[in-house]
């Protein structure tokens, strides 16, 4: 068994900051991670044509509705492969999910265990920032046009959409839209003053901006103060009430990460040095109920509670006993529910990110995790009795993926749970019923308000009628309610609600 055993061998990272017209294409993105990640475990270029498995986290421009023309492989891990001189007998393409690059090595160490692999690839990247600066600037896409004739790639992980058709059309199908309903929810359950909250936001923040100025890979290495993140300037505008920019992940990177893990084995038959191995120790996945509106509430993750539970039950440690963390931050709610629900406090003098954060390292799309786990392996190379714990998070707190690190060698095989067993608990919880046609008095449950570049865009509303029956709707686009919603705690706030004049909505005026 200890030949099977798995164990990352090497990471690589790349962040391009040159000009739009000679970035590198998703093809490149993803081999320049690859040689480096090579070079990390001390091995030649030569070496990744032995690779037998490659999984290539899914671009954001191939979710459903990603609707930018961007130019790219049909087939991401055929064009890689072939660029690597690789064979791999499985070859995978994830659905959309931030979960993707922790699931993915999940999958891989229990592929290792089993024997079906002996050498494998996780890779991903993403590439909108050169992208929307050349589509709004009119650059052509010559230098990107490869492979785009391939047969589809083999699909992992769960393709449902985010959103309901009945939720999109509300809004909710939009992280920066929906991730503010839930923090929201969370104040009015602590009974904090919106200003209060607000500060709470920033101090929770700042010191990920801190470890993002001295993230040599950061997409923004500038340490901020709490106020300069709360507060609301030209250059840091409010976008989904209570966030403002400074606050959002940013999408619009060039940045590629990837991570080859071996058996141990293949490892010592490659004379990957044994300082240079680090072992998953602990993994989970599941997904917490899928909609938005099917949750038991808007401030907990059963999903993040029992991934990180069985995550430290499977490595045979405590929460104590993790050295260094990094937690999922495409918005700071992410975190706040993430820690409470592994016990941890948000202030714990070990930190919550060794990267800085998706706002301030980068939010690369789905494969931010994979950042998390190459600069985690280079710090426990450094701290190597040290264990570090990363959670990763897709669609809407949806789903959920952990996993333990340590460059100790594990005192047991590697065994995988099945992830139905933490599913079957989650999919059994009640939940409330959902209606698309709520009509006449209702109270607010959790609420946010969007902003344009130009200002208020529109407030939106998850509400119960007096039957207790949630629902979604709009707000009228009077500055003036919207201003309120901002201004006074409108969770628990009555009102009416019924269809909008245009018929494919539902709007609720607040008394």
């Amino acid at each position: 068994m200890e030949d099977r055993t798995p164990v990352l061998i090497g990471a690589g990272q790349f962040t391009y900051r040159g000009e739009p017209q000679d970035s590198p294409s998703p093809t490149q993105l993803l081999k320049i991670a690859a040689l480096a990640a090579a070079e990390d475990a001390g091995l030649s270029p030569a070496a990744l044509s032995g690779i037998d498995s490659l999984a290539v986290v899914g671009f954001t421009v191939d979710a459903p509705g990603g609707g930018r023309p961007t130019p790219h492989s049909s087939n991401p891990p055929q064009s890689l492969a072939s660029r690597l001189g690789a064979k791999p007998s499985w070859s995978v393409y994830s659905h959309m999910g931030g979960n993707s690059s922790q699931q993915l090595i999940n999958v891989l160490c229990e592929r290792i265990a089993k024997g079906e692999t002996r050498l494998g690839l996780v890779a991903g990247c993403e590439f909108l920032g050169s992208a929307t600066k050349r589509l709004t600037r009119g650059i052509g896409f010559d230098d990107w046009n490869e492979d785009l004739e391939l047969a589809a790639p083999e699909r992992i992980g769960d393709p449902r959409p985010g959103a309901t058709p009945y939720e999109a059309r509300h809004g909710l199908g939009r992280p920066i839209n929906t991730y503010p309903l839930f923090e929201n929810a969370l104040r009015a359950r602590d009974g904090r003053s919106i200003a209060d909250h607000q500060a709470r936001l920033g101090a929770l923040f700042a010191p990920f901006t801190e470890v993002a100025a001295q993230n040599r890979d950061a997409w923004f290495p500038i340490a901020r103060t709490a106020e300069e993140l709360i507060t609301v300037t030209d250059r840091n505008r409010m976008v989904g009430f209570p966030y403002t920019k400074y606050l959002n992940a940013i999408m619009d990177v060039d940045q590629s990460a990837g991570v080859l893990v071996a058996s141990l084995a293949m490892a010592r038959e490659l004379g990957v040095p044994e300082d240079r191995l680090v072992y998953l120790h602990g993994c989970a996945d599941a997904a917490d109920l899928w909609y938005p509106l099917e949750r038991q509430n808007f401030h907990s993750s059963p999903a993040m509670r029992l991934t990180g539970a069985r995550a430290l039950e499977m490595a045979g440690v405590s929460l104590a006993e993790i050295g260094h963390f990094d937690l999922y931050s495409c918005f700071p709610v992410a975190v706040e529910i993430g820690a409470e629900e592994l016990g941890l406090a948000l202030d714990d003098h070990r930190g919550l990110t060794v990267t800085g954060g998706l706002p301030y390292a980068g939010g690369p799309g789905n494969n931010y995790a994979m950042h998390s786990i190459a600069v985690m392996m280079r710090r426990l190379r450094s701290a190597r009795e040290d264990y570090g714990l990363v959670t990763a998070n897709g669609w809407f707190l949806t789903k959920q993926s952990t996993g333990v690190y340590s460059c100790r060698a594990p005192n047991a095989p590697f065994e995988r749970q099945d992830p139905a067993i933490i599913q079957r608990q989650i999919d059994a919880l009640p939940h409330p019923v959902v209606t698309e046609t709520p009509q006449g008095r209702a109270v607010i449950e959790t609420y946010t308000v969007v902003h344009g570049r130009e200002g208020y865009l529109m407030g939106i509303v998850v509400g119960r009628d007096e039957a207790d029956r949630r629902f979604v709707a709009h707000t009228p686009t009077d500055p003036a309610v919207l201003a309120s919603l901002e201004s006074v705690e409108s969770v628990g706030r009555t009102g009416t609600v019924g269809p909008a004049s245009e018929g494919q909505r539902n709007l609720f005026v607040p008394d």
